[in-house]
């Protein structure tokens, strides 16, 4: 298949480019590299620097390559500045996908695959008797965000040119990705900030009491369920998390570990509207794609570090 990968400069596109080239399709990127890194681009694919809002531009790009699926990847992501400053995440995460899905009407694409979000759709996932948890894909969703909220919608979008248009898609519902090349700067994941800071040898901080519990899943498990989502048939959304809850102190625990880091970190207030839990069950995914997380936390946290020696 000839595919193209929006975002495919950044964390999570750039190794689903690399899928997605090793198992023999064409991959064509679009990045504006407001986040992403031209240094991340594989050398097999075609690199475009193209904001998504530019729907002319990306006509352009449509009627030259005439792709047969797209996996969009392509978003703002940062959930506090999507509180603080909201309407550029309606413009680039719902009306750049609106624009992707019309130029697929207009040209003939059989399929889209478009990273969502787990936690920031589904919300709050903590209860005293823990029977909200963990998140399935009948889970009533309750963003807490803009960010949340502007994926839900395109989930919405998605749905509709579905069933008016015959454009197959699935949406993945990522928990916390994290892995090689994720910025350890500004809102990244924990990993990623606990990692750059321990090499550094730098004070780490920890939000609320750390107690917190996420769904933590290697980004190459995650470029994998991309990968088989397009290849598949199957048509709707899906979870593509471990299953597995897991509390931020244990991540600075592990990361300590294998960093040989001896400082205790900084506990600081919890911002208002963190989310206390949310992890995801992902059986559905098991089922329809044949995908589960195969990469257990330790031997990611171990991947990540030696990534960073060598490239930071």
């Amino acid at each position: 298949m000839k595919v193209l990968v929006t975002g495919g400069a950044g964390f999570i596109g750039s190794h689903v480019a690399d899928t997605l080239l090793a198992a023999g399709h064409q991959v064509v990127i679009v990045d504006n590299l407001h986040t992403g890194h031209r240094y991340n681009v594989p050398a097999q694919a075609s690199f475009h620097e193209i904001d998504i809002r530019n729907y002319a531009a990306l006509e352009e790009l449509f009627a030259a390559e005439q792709f047969d699926a797209i996996s969009h990847q392509a978003a703002m992501a940062n959930v506090r500045e999507s509180m603080s400053n909201p309407v550029p995440y309606a413009e680039v995460n719902v009306i750049g996908t609106l624009n992707l899905l019309d130029l697929s009407r207009k040209h003939g694409v059989k399929k889209i695959v478009m990273a969502s979000t787990g936690g920031a759709v589904y919300g709050e996932g903590y209860s005293e008797d823990g029977s909200r948890l963990p998140f399935t894909e009948a889970t009533w969703p309750q963003p807490k965000d803009n960010y949340g909220a502007t994926k839900l919608s395109c989930e919405f979008h998605l749905d509709l040119y579905h069933a008016n248009y015959g454009l197959k898609y699935i949406a993945l519902r990522y928990p916390n990705v994290y892995g090689p090349r994720q910025d350890s700067k500004g809102e990244a994941g924990v990993v990623a900030i606990f990692a750059g800071a321990m090499l550094a040898d730098a004070p780490t901080k920890i939000t609320g009491d750390g107690k917190q519990q996420r769904d933590y899943a290697y980004v190459g498990d995650v470029a994998r369920a991309n990968k088989l989502a397009l290849e598949s048939d199957a048509v709707g959304i899906y979870n593509v998390g471990t299953g597995v809850p897991t509390d931020v102190n244990t991540v600075h625990t592990t990361l300590s570990q294998i960093t040989e880091y001896e400082q205790a970190p900084t506990y600081i207030p919890r911002p208002a509207g963190e989310v206390l839990a949310t992890y995801l069950d992902s059986s559905k995914a098991k089922r329809d794609l044949g995908w589960q997380a195969e990469v257990p936390l330790a031997e990611g946290l171990r991947r990540v570090v030696e990534w960073m020696k060598d490239n930071q």
